[in-house]
């Protein structure tokens, strides 16, 4: 069935055909069948909010479909994208496991269809499920690991250059496995790739123009092919 944004959605977990494939989703039928009692679907435009940062946390949301960007801001207004969130993850879980406010905002990149889950119906689901919450362990191990190595790149990393080649290389090793690891979408601005290195859309732009030069990168349209990926090593090691 098709949305009016022209998703493909799935209406059960029992049928979605890649589960299998995401840490959250790969679970026993028993376990599927009761996540789907306590899910409700929903489909959302390009920008639409899921939640913002300070608000108290009331579920979390699987990305079915779609990617999100996770922001944080300052006092003063200055914003931060600290990932992009993809198909499969799930949205909001350190905030309802600690019944503390949700950190981060989460903005769609894209349409998406994105599955909610209310707190209390979730921490049940929990107590139920031994499985799931092992699963849910090893998500947040995975995101504190995630948010470390971004600090490290942010605090560590000398130039923008190499924050820039630290920021494609990361996306390349998300890819792995496809057909073409070194070739990836970014369908991200160049404002918002600002976002995530510390840096401003001017620079982010003169960034790609000299990677291009010195055949580290090629672009076309969307896609970005990492030509050279031992010289982006180099960036950072130097």
């Amino acid at each position: 069935m098709r949305s009016p944004y022209g998703l493909n959605i799935i209406d059960s977990c029992l049928t979605c055909p890649v589960h299998e494939e995401r840490l959250f989703c790969n679970l026993p039928t028993a376990a599927l069948e009761q996540l789907n009692s306590i899910k409700s679907t929903a489909t959302y435009p390009k920008s639409a909010i899921l939640f913002t940062e300070g608000q108290q946390p009331r579920g979390v949301f699987v990305l079915c479909g779609g990617r999100a960007k996770l922001t944080a801001s300052s006092s003063e207004g200055k914003t931060i994208m600290l990932k992009l969130a993809g198909t499969g993850e799930l949205l909001g879980l350190s905030a309802v496991v600690s019944n503390l406010p949700y950190e981060v905002t989460a903005e769609l990149a894209e349409a998406a269809q994105v599955n909610f889950i209310p707190r209390d119906a979730f921490l049940k689901f929990l107590r139920d499920n031994s499985d799931v919450a092992i699963r849910v362990a090893e998500q947040l191990s995975r995101n504190y690991h995630a948010a470390y190595q971004e600090v490290r790149t942010l605090g560590l990393s000398i130039s923008a250059s190499e924050k820039f080649a630290r920021l494609l290389l990361s996306w390349s090793t998300e890819a792995n496995g496809h057909s073409k690891p070194n070739q990836i979408t970014v369908t991200l601005t160049h404002e918002e790739i600002a976002a995530m290195i510390g840096t401003s859309r001017e620079t982010v732009s003169r960034l790609f123009s000299d990677f291009k030069k010195k055949k580290l990168l090629e672009v076309k349209g969307s896609t970005v092919v990492l030509k050279d990926k031992s010289g982006l090593e180099r960036l950072i090691q130097a």
